[in-house]
């Protein structure tokens, strides 16, 4: 008797939508691994979704980077983030574990203007 093996899905509860924030497993740039941190969704495809890493850390000297609204990764501390535009990656689905909410529309607005 065969076995099938069970993929992993979406988070419950639907899975990310481009504009809304999530925390995921997003994968370095430059080597093996990934790091579970705050992230913006741009596109989503069938197994994968395009995202724009969100740091914690001031880059806002950087082409690209956007400083973000105190809060917006959901974080308890209500830190400043920034949204580094010019870095994007592919993250599994299966990746996504918290739904933060959508980014507010002027800075979506701003992302995608950097995004072009």
């Amino acid at each position: 008797m065969a076995v099938r093996r069970r993929r992993p899905s979406a988070p419950a509860g639907g899975g990310p939508a481009p504009r809304e924030v999530w925390w995921a497993e997003v994968p370095f740039e430059d080597g093996p691994g990934t790091k579970d941190r705050p992230c913006l969704v741009l596109r989503v495809n069938r197994r994968t979704a395009t995202v724009a890493k969100i740091t914690s850390k001031r880059h806002d000297d950087r082409p690209g980077v956007l400083a973000l609204p105190p809060g917006a990764v959901g974080d308890r501390q209500g830190r400043s983030s920034w949204l580094e535009t010019d870095e994007l990656r592919e993250v599994p689905l299966r990746a996504f574990r918290r739904r933060v909410g959508p980014l507010d529309g002027p800075t979506w607005t701003k992302a995608q203007r950097a995004l072009r």
